[in-house]
């Protein structure tokens, strides 16, 4: 870095211009007299006293007034990097609080430039998700926003978590239980994304989140049009890839669902233990659009890839399979185009 460089960047840690030229001489000569300073920098002998003080109440110098004559001493820059730290991280509450007060309207798209940022704006969407999370996230990272999973999860959001770069020690089913609905683990590591409501996503590169240095970026969207495609690549590439490590128990019947695709894994989950199980909902032919009806009827079996065994025939397959009047129907979600019905609003299951 250029002294023009660097009397710049000390300038927006808000020294003046003499107290840049005056702490740089200092810490040329590393220790030096009021006169010398003076000489080097053209301020007078008086204002040099002064603006050591104000060096050295930031942390920048040490003056010596206890020998004639009074010697300015600069200080380790380790030790001044620490300082400047530190008052830093002491503002971040306040700065933080203020900006939640007026913070802006999520852009549709929006690169962000720092990991802590980055992370940031993660534990907000999963805080603010009301249906859904898919998430790949490294075992190190993981921890960083275990408290806004464990919540989302506790107010009955679906969440859909892939840890990877996990140590071979770390395996066990318990560690993970809480964190999120369905978790599968990978011993390689992956790009972090993240996918809320089907409406919010955000996609940073492997080593943004492993190196402290790089120059890379992430991005966040806010776009339905776009984020269903982020879940189709993150159930298409990386959740097969993995192996399941913890699987929640599901809810209690009867229960609303808002996310069909928690209703199909729930379903999923009681035919396995044998109980039997009922469905409401207000659908569309997926053939006939304009003809919106209702469903009711038996779950007799389910299309998807969520737990394992998977029987879905792709990767975003979540369906029904609905006995309903004496005739076998298929059910699926919002989007939905091989199925008989599309349910576009809450699913009820119920026992039967």
């Amino acid at each position: 870095m250029d002294d023009a460089t660097l009397s710049e960047r000390l300038m927006r840690l808000g020294l003046s211009e003499k107290e840049v030229d005056t702490y740089l001489t200092v810490l040329e000569q590393g220790e030096v007299t009021a006169s010398e300073i003076s000489d080097a920098t053209g301020v007078s002998k008086r204002y040099v006293y002064s603006i050591s003080e104000a060096l050295e109440e930031r942390g920048f110098v040490d003056v010596d007034d206890h020998v004639v004559p009074t010697k300015i001493r600069a200080r380790d820059p380790d030790e001044v990097i620490e300082l400047l730290t530190e008052e830093l991280s002491e503002m971040e509450p306040a700065l933080s609080e203020r900006h939640s007060n007026t913070e802006r309207t999520l852009q549709q798209f929006d690169v962000v430039k720092s990991r802590r940022t980055m992370i940031k704006r993660i534990r907000s969407l999963v805080a603010d998700a009301e249906n859904e999370i898919t998430l790949s996230i490294s075992y190190e990272q993981l921890p960083e926003i275990e408290d806004e999973l464990r919540a989302a999860v506790d107010r009955g959001v679906l969440a859909m978590v892939l840890v990877s770069d996990v140590p071979a020690d770390a395996l066990e089913a318990e560690a993970f239980a809480g964190i999120a609905t369905l978790v599968r683990t990978w011993d390689q590591i992956t790009p972090l994304t993240l996918t809320v409501d089907q409406q919010y996503a955000v996609v940073a590169p492997v080593d943004m989140m492993t190196r402290s240095n790089s120059d890379l970026r992430a991005i966040s969207l806010a776009q339905r049009q776009i984020v269903p495609v982020l879940t189709g690549s993150f159930f298409g590439n990386y959740w097969p890839m993995a192996a399941e490590a913890y699987v929640d128990d599901p809810r209690p019947l009867p229960a609303e669902h808002g996310c069909f695709r928690h209703a199909v894994l729930d379903a999923t989950l009681h035919l396995r233990d044998d109980r039997p199980v009922g469905v409401e909902a207000a659908v569309t032919p997926c053939r006939d659009t304009e003809n919106r009806t209702s469903i009711e009827g038996t779950v007799i079996g389910t299309h998807q890839g969520l737990v394992e065994p998977a029987t879905n025939d792709f990767p975003v397959e979540n369906s029904l399979v609905v006995k309903t009047n004496n005739r076998r129907v298929t059910v699926g979600g919002p989007g939905a185009m091989l199925e008989d019905f599309e349910a576009k609003d809450a699913v009820t299951l119920t026992e039967e």
